[in-house]
């Protein structure tokens, strides 16, 4: 039910919406947007200067256009001048007002107090500062924006496509302070109307909303959003399989066999009442290699031997284990670190690792293990969610005689682990904060050496870093692109990581729910969604 049922009959006829978010929302402040459940909700309520379609081009938002200035290290946004933020007590006697440049730059310099601890801080690593906590960011008048960079950095258009990047009302941050997390006030096609935390979240239809679609017929189509919070999938799914819900995602729970056959087509007897919707993901699903001899458990560390991580990499088959365990969605990854859905991703030009037994024991006796002989066993570590990836690895990679132990941790014990430098094998993933594929090289930089930084390998290479810092000043992508096929070729030829799969978004909706799109990013938009009502 959308509300109790004293109210429930007022919305017989409206067209509501339900869909599950299993990983829960812990904020509705934009500054907060750290994790799918976050980002799920605040996209639906907030906008920023740009916004990306489903091919990941950077397209008008708030911004209607923009030019780079100063040798690309200045950009100048001309905003809308018909973007109200929902209406709300807070502004006064009208309860609405116009969004305008200066609320951008209260916005943008909002994030990086220390004082609001926001995860989102480090999107303004690149912008030039006036002081520590002044971002060179200039309102020129009410309809343009004006923001300075240190040094160009072409993927920035990418970075304020990010929900971090939404435009609030100071007047709202003001009166409602910290509870600005559960009174959410911004411009998008929905608006805050209730929230029981860890049960249920409602959204109302923004009448007043700017966005229109390519017919001219005003956006969002639906009336309502009514979100539950049920962590388990099992569950979700057949409130799915009822109508409870409108909208699936994700391949979590045995319902995966019960929706798709092995080559990951939706099976016979589901066709007529559902609808699959796949698209590349930007995940990239990988095993890490310790490659810091000074680090405490990296003494005597035979995997410092860059012959046998190369011997792991050839020695298992990623398209079987795709096939036999996710139900043939993802593709293996054969191709580099950087995953199908970014324009610079080309298999044909980056041939990665494949599954040649012949070649990996050639690396092995390489390494100095012929047959594994003399190697100690290798330890994985792991979370349960994984566990039967690298138990499919321990068996295949077994057949070269290299004995694999699989330790499962805690996902936060294993993170803590990994980040601190105590696990010399680990799995992790990488999901694209925004489509560039710098998000994912920027793993290798020696200066991103974690905990402060994602390079949690501890690579270390002085080309990689000088052709990185040369890349990113390149404002040409044809050329960028060059340069980060490159880059990824020199991280296949040392070998810090197995890359595994690129991941796949899955989306399962009713046969009676559509214009629903998708993207690599896996970003939920419902502007353009449209539910016909059932009787």
């Amino acid at each position: 039910m959308l509300f109790s049922c004293s109210t429930s009959n007022r919305y017989e006829n409206e067209v509501i919406f339900r869909f599950n978010i299993p990983e829960g929302v812990s904020s509705l402040d934009p500054a907060f947007a750290s994790n799918l459940g976050n980002i799920s909700a605040t996209n639906q309520l907030f906008n920023g200067l740009v916004q990306m379609d489903e091919n990941l081009n950077i397209k008008p938002c708030i911004a209607k256009s923009w030019e780079r200035l100063d040798s690309n290290k200045t950009y100048r946004f001309y905003l809308r001048d018909d973007v109200y933020f929902h209406e709300n007590e807070v502004f006064g006697e009208s309860k609405k007002r116009k969004v305008k440049a200066q609320d951008f730059v209260y916005s943008f310099n909002r994030l990086i107090q220390s004082d609001l601890m926001a995860p989102g801080k480090w999107v303004f690593n690149n912008v030039l500062r006036l002081a520590e906590e002044k971002l060179a960011i200039t309102a020129i008048n009410d309809t343009i924006l004006e923001i300075k960079l240190k040094e160009a950095f072409s993927p920035f258009l990418g970075i304020l496509s990010m929900q971090y990047c939404a435009v609030v009302p100071q007047e709202a941050i003001d009166y409602y302070g910290d509870k600005f997390r559960s009174n959410p006030v911004g411009t998008g096609p929905f608006k805050f109307q209730y929230w029981k935390e860890n049960t249920k979240l409602v959204l109302l239809k923004n009448p007043h909303y700017f966005e229109k679609d390519e017919r001219g017929v005003a956006l969002p189509r639906l009336d309502a959003l009514s979100i539950s919070f049920i962590k388990d999938q099992e569950v979700a799914f057949l409130l799915f399989l009822k109508g409870d819900l409108d909208y699936l995602s994700g391949l979590k729970g045995s319902y995966k066999d019960e929706l798709l056959n092995s080559r990951g087509e939706l099976r016979e007897k589901y066709q007529n009442q559902i609808k699959l919707i796949t698209s590349p993901y930007l995940n990239t699903e990988y095993l890490g290699f310790l490659l810091d001899s000074n680090a405490s458990v990296s003494k005597n560390n035979p995997l410092l031997n860059k012959d046998l991580r190369l011997a792991i990499n050839y020695g298992f088959d990623r398209v079987k284990m795709l096939k036999y365990l996710r139900n043939g969605i993802g593709e293996a990854a054969s191709s580099g670190f950087v995953p199908k859905g970014l324009p610079s991703f080309n298999a044909e030009k980056l041939v990665g690792y494949s599954y040649q037994p012949e070649l990996a024991k050639k690396y092995l006796i390489d390494a100095g293990y012929p047959e594994g002989k003399n190697l100690e066993t290798i330890v994985i570590s792991t979370t349960a969610e994984y566990l039967d990836i690298c138990e499919y690895m321990q068996h295949q990679i077994g057949e070269l005689g290299i004995k694999i132990q699989i330790d499962v941790n805690p996902p936060a014990t294993n993170n803590e682990l990994v980040a601190n430098a105590q696990l010399r094998f680990f799995r992790k993933s990488w999901v694209a904060d925004y489509p560039d594929a710098e998000n994912y090289l920027s793993l290798f930089k020696t200066s991103n050496f974690s905990p402060s930084g994602p390079n949690y390998t501890h690579y270390s290479n002085e080309k990689y870093d000088a052709l990185y810092a040369q890349t990113m000043a390149l404002t040409n992508d044809s050329l960028r692109n060059i340069n980060y096929l490159k880059l990824d070729s020199m991280i296949v030829a040392d070998a810090p990581i197995v890359p595994l799969f690129y991941d796949q978004v899955v989306r399962f909706i009713p046969n009676y729910v559509s214009e629903i799109g998708v993207n690599p990013m896996n970003l939920l938009d419902l502007k353009h969604a449209v539910k016909e009502l059932q009787n």
